[in-house]
C-alpha cells in the first residue's frame, strides 16, 4: 500500500472506505475531514457517548477498556497500514479520550459541552508528559496513550468543577 504521503485526499477516501480498520480508526470516517480531524472526530464521539452513557458504570468502564484495547490494535495497524507514525485522521484515539473524561460526568449539556472543550485543550496543548509520550512510544500503544493522558486530565478538571459548580 502506498504511504500517504503518496496518495491524494480522494484515493486516502477510498482506502479508508474499502477497509473495515481504517474505517473504525477514522472514526467512521470523521477523521477524513481536511481540516481538524480530531476535532471532528471528537464531536462524532458525542453521539455515541450518549449512548453509552445510558449503560450502567460498570458495563461504561468495560466498553471503555473494551474500545482502548481495540484502540491500540485499530490504531497501530492502520497507522502500520498507511506507513505512517500517527495518521491526523487516525481518530478511534480521541473517542476513547473524549469517553474517558466523560467517565461519571454530571448529565446534561453544559457538561457534554465544558468536557469537550477540555478534552480538546489537552489533546492539543499536550503538557507533560502527554507531549513526551505522543513523541516516544511508537505504535498503536502511543497512539492511544497521549490521548487517554489528555482524557485522564480533562477528567479531573471536569470533576473538580462539577464539584465546585455542581
Amino acid at each position: 500500500m502506498a504511504k500517504t504521503s503518496d496518495m491524494s485526499h480522494k484515493e486516502l477516501v477510498q482506502t479508508v472506505l474499502k477497509s473495515p480498520v481504517h474505517f473504525l480508526a477514522f472514526g467512521f470516517g470523521s477523521g477524513l475531514a481536511p481540516k481538524a480531524p480530531g476535532t471532528l472526530g471528537t464531536l462524532m464521539a458525542v453521539p455515541l457517548y450518549l449512548l453509552l452513557v445510558q449503560l450502567p458504570l460498570v458495563y461504561y468502564v468495560l466498553a471503555l477498556l473494551v474500545a482502548t484495547v481495540l484502540g491500540v490494535w485499530l490504531c497501530g495497524e492502520s497507522a502500520r497500514l498507511l506507513g505512517v507514525h500517527d495518521h491526523g485522521g487516525i481518530v478511534w484515539d480521541e473517542f476513547v479520550g473524549f469517553w474517558l473524561t466523560m467517565l461519571m460526568a454530571p448529565a446534561g449539556w453544559l457538561w457534554i459541552v465544558v468536557g469537550f472543550a477540555l478534552f480538546r485543550l489537552f489533546d492539543i496543548w499536550k503538557p507533560w508528559p502527554i507531549r513526551i509520550i505522543d513523541q516516544k512510544v511508537d505504535s498503536g500503544l502511543g497512539i492511544m496513550l497521549d490521548d487517554i493522558l489528555a482524557g485522564v486530565y480533562a477528567l479531573v478538571v471536569l470533576q473538580v468543577l462539577a464539584a465546585f459548580i455542581g
